[in-house]
């Protein structure tokens, strides 16, 4: 690699942290050595407080003394990145080691040993995307050098161990994580970047106008690629180096999707400030999400006192989120959805009041939701989510807000809690869960104060109280409830010689060409300007509850409509943890199928849909037939083509049909149960604790008092 910058060679150098991470010992061990070991190496540069030393004289001085820990090479590639200083060089030096993965993962033969030249790199990423090209390009000369050089040969050695992207996204954790990148770098965690993104949708179109490194884009581009449903992403982030960085990491997406077959357009990334300088300001996307920084007064009011993204008010000096609020529905299509990330104090300030009394007034807040402490900075408080769209009066909730309470949710109860709240919500026969979801209309909420936290309009425990009489018939439902399950499940005894367990079996793939079975899949649809006819569509949230579509789509009038729901049909997610294969019920006949959901239609006198939806939902069959494992939350895109159906009589098949039906019943059974009886249990222990309810002594208390 020549130096084409003319920077001279820098000294590699490493603080006493570094030393520690190198040495696998605590930072005071390596106070000790400077104390007591008189040929323990100088400091090279830092300050008294914190000094730095050469990084070869370090690893020399650590083997000489046994002291040098075998790092892998992924620790080995952290740490030349951390050993630069300050934190804006690392900034510079993630970006550049990305942009040079990127380049290897582009290349179709094996990439030889020779590191390219700055030049070299910058051309063949203009091959791939003019502004990437242009944003490597300002920062290549500020860092090239040998001590980059090394660098780079470590990231190739990464890439090989792991893959480019794999090596890449490994880097940028460190990097996130790390306290040596800077101020500012706050990013989203997955499990509230899955969250958001679940609330809104798939879109062909999906903006971050604040990316940070664009954590929420990429994850919403990977979800787009695996479910079949490609997105476009665009961003835009005040923080060049930042920006950089979301651009690389969608470009290692878009390189996935153009492998396997996808010609999804490349991502935009914008630098500049959202606020002052729109870099897009003719985009409408379906999707927009956002993670934007909280409470800087100096946003631009002044200037902005006439712009007219303000459409629900000019938002005061002291209220820049209620800036960012209407800068997103400012970018929404008008059958998008946008979410973002607020401050709770947002929900309740008396400067906010007629801006949100105004976008609840409009039907453009649609649903505030807590979430619990401790996910992301500021540790110690629980920020909201605000779901917005475009006002739409014709819309089954408008003029309704949904609250939700999903402080106490942890682990995957935090998604399932929110996504079971939304889709109830959404649904045409809503009903509430107590203490957890609650919609109101806004004439409730139009008070002096219009204070939107959620714990304010959900029933605390006194108000749960249920009436007493109601408790006990509720124990009357819950014991007949009990009793229906205790017998729901079919009679079973051990055995060898079970005929399903004799059977031979067929491939599904050669059954699909046979005509037997076939499986169908969601249309994908193009982004049309002139979409005007609007279809309900099943999705996957409703095939595992068995209830009618709730999700929709439009499409062109001349433009075909999907796969239409049959009776006898098996439906099934494209993509899960497992496969939950459900035959549709009434309430599902005649929809069309919604993105990553799919259906099996058999030849009723040959199979018999209750057995083969059976058989597909064989615990070890997610294993044969998952393609592609997510990185984000371990599922995996179902392939049925690679698995195989016993074939047997159609009446033994009926047979096993009956009883796997009555095993799907069990199960939503217990489900009911399990809710029935956690309300059942917390109306009993308000009851106890307000005194109206009291302790039934035992029938014979005497006998009981003697056993």
């Amino acid at each position: 690699m020549t130096n084409e910058s003319n920077a001279t060679a820098e000294t590699a150098t490493l603080t006493a942290s570094g030393i520690a991470r190198l040495a696998n010992v605590g930072r005071a061990a390596v106070s000790n050595w400077r104390r007591r070991y008189a040929d323990f190496p100088n400091p090279v540069g830092g300050t008294p407080t914190s000094p730095s030393f050469d990084v070869q004289e370090i690893e020399h001085w650590l083997r000489r003394h046994g002291r040098l820990h075998q790092a892998s090479i992924e620790q080995r590639t952290w740490r030349h990145i951390e050993s630069y200083q300050p934190a804006a060089q690392i900034n510079d030096v993630i970006g550049i080691v990305g942009a040079h993965l990127l380049v290897r993962a582009q290349q179709s033969d094996d990439p030889d040993d020779n590191l390219p030249t700055p030049r070299q790199l910058v051309a063949r990423l203009r091959t791939l995307d003019a502004a990437l090209a242009t944003m490597v390009a300002d920062v290549l000369p500020r860092q090239w050098s040998t001590q980059l050089t090394t660098l780079l040969r470590a990231a190739d050695q990464l890439s090989s161990a792991r893959g480019a992207e794999s090596a890449f996204e490994y880097l940028h954790n460190q990097y996130a994580n790390s306290t040596q990148s800077g101020s500012g770098l706050a990013g989203t965690p997955d499990a509230v970047a899955e969250v958001m993104l679940a609330l809104t949708g798939v879109g062909t179109h999906t903006f971050d106008f604040t990316s940070g490194t664009g954590s929420i884009l990429r994850m919403a581009a990977d979800r787009a690629l695996r479910t079949g449903t490609p997105t476009r992403c665009f961003a835009q982030e005040i923080n060049p180096q930042y920006a950089l960085i979301t651009l690389l990491r969608l470009w290692f997406v878009q390189l996935r999707a153009q492998q396997a077959g996808h010609r999804t357009p490349p991502p935009v990334v914008h630098v500049g400030d959202s606020l002052l300088a729109d870099a897009l300001p003719d985009l409408r996307a379906d999707v927009v999400v956002a993670n934007f920084p909280f409470g800087i007064h100096d946003w631009g009011h002044d200037r902005l006192a006439y712009d007219p993204r303000w459409t629900y008010g000019l938002p005061p000096r002291t209220e820049p989120e209620l800036a960012w609020v209407q800068h997103a529905l400012a970018h929404l299509s008008p059958d998008g959805t946008a979410v973002v990330l607020m401050p709770p104090a947002t929900a309740s300030r008396p400067a906010g009041r007629r801006i949100r009394a105004e976008l609840i007034r409009r039907h453009a807040l649609r649903a505030i939701i807590a979430l619990p402490a401790g996910l992301m900075p500021p540790a110690n408080i629980g920020l909201h989510i605000w779901v917005l769209t475009q006002p739409d009066p014709q819309h089954p909730r408008a003029g309704e807000l949904l609250f939700v309470d999903a402080t106490a949710a942890t682990g995957r109860d935090l998604s399932d809690t929110i996504g079971t709240a939304w889709a109830a919500y959404r649904s045409h026969q809503y009903a509430e869960t107590p203490g957890v979801h609650r919609a109101l209309a806004a004439i409730e909420l139009l008070d002096d104060e219009v204070d939107l936290t959620p714990q304010r309009h959900l029933p605390q425990a006194a108000e749960l109280s249920a009436d007493p009489a109601q408790i006990i018939a509720n124990l009357g439902d819950f014991d007949r409830l009990l009793e229906q399950l205790r017998h729901s499940l079919p009679a079973v005894h051990q055995t060898d010689t079970a005929p399903l367990r004799r059977a031979p079996h067929a491939d599904i793939a050669d059954l699909i060409r046979s005509g037997s079975i076939s499986v169908q899949r969601a249309t994908s649809r193009r982004r049309s300007t002139n979409a005007t006819v609007g279809a309900l569509v099943l999705t996957a949230a409703d095939i595992m509850a068995g209830g009618p579509a709730t999700g929709s789509t439009a499409r062109a009038a001349d433009e075909p409509a999907g796969p239409r729901v049959r009776a006898g049909d098996i439906l099934i997610s494209v993509i899960g943890h497992k496969i939950n294969a459900r035959v549709a019920t009434s309430a599902q006949l005649d929809a069309e199928l919604g993105p990553g959901t799919q259906l099996i239609r058999v030849d009723t006198t040959r199979f018999d849909p209750w057995f083969v939806a059976g058989v597909l939902s064989r615990t070890d069959n997610l294993r044969i037939a998952g393609r592609a494992a997510s990185t984000i939350n371990g599922t995996a895109r179902i392939d049925l083509k690679r698995l195989t159906i016993p074939v047997m009589p159609l009446n033994e098949q009926q047979a096993y049909g009956d009883a796997f039906r009555r095993l799907v019943e069990f199960r939503t059974t217990l489900d009911r149960m399990t809710g029935s009886g956690a309300v059942l249990a917390r109306e009993i222990a308000d009851g106890l604790t307000t005194g109206t309810l009291g302790l039934t002594p035992p029938v014979n208390a005497a006998q009981a008092t003697v056993d």
